[in-house]
């Protein structure tokens, strides 16, 4: 049984930065794509940024392109999400994600993840 545990969410001024880390169990780590999405109020779960098996093939949704990396470490089973010069729209409840096929996981698209966090709270005031 997958689980995922997100974790380094909480409240930053807009220019500052975030560590998001997500600590998984019940599966093996390093078989699965992962992904990172959010979902601001009264808007849909998007896409953030994803990552292959093995770490080195990384994707971003434009509007996060270099200012968030994405990297895992599976000898600790951890995913991470890097956010610098965060904006205020950037808050978000923030989704930790596994893809067992890892089909279509470059996309960002939700459908292409099974199994989810319960999140982690992102709040940017300016």
């Amino acid at each position: 049984q997958v689980q995922l545990v997100e974790s380094g969410g909480g409240s930053v001024q807009a220019g500052g930065s975030l560590r998001l880390s997500c600590a998984g169990s019940g599966y093996t780590f390093s078989a699965y794509c992962m992904g990172w999405f959010r979902q601001a109020p009264g808007k849909e779960r998007e896409g953030v940024a994803t990552i292959n098996r093995g770490g080195a093939g990384t994707y971003y949704a434009d509007s996060v392109k270099g200012r968030f990396t994405i990297s895992r470490d599976n000898a600790k089973n951890t995913l991470y999400l890097q956010m610098y010069s965060l904006k205020v729209e950037n808050t978000a409840m923030y989704y930790c994600a596994t893809s067992s096929s890892c089909d279509n996981y470059y996309a960002l698209r939700r459908d292409a993840f099974d199994s989810w966090g319960q999140g982690t709270l992102v709040t940017v005031s300016s």
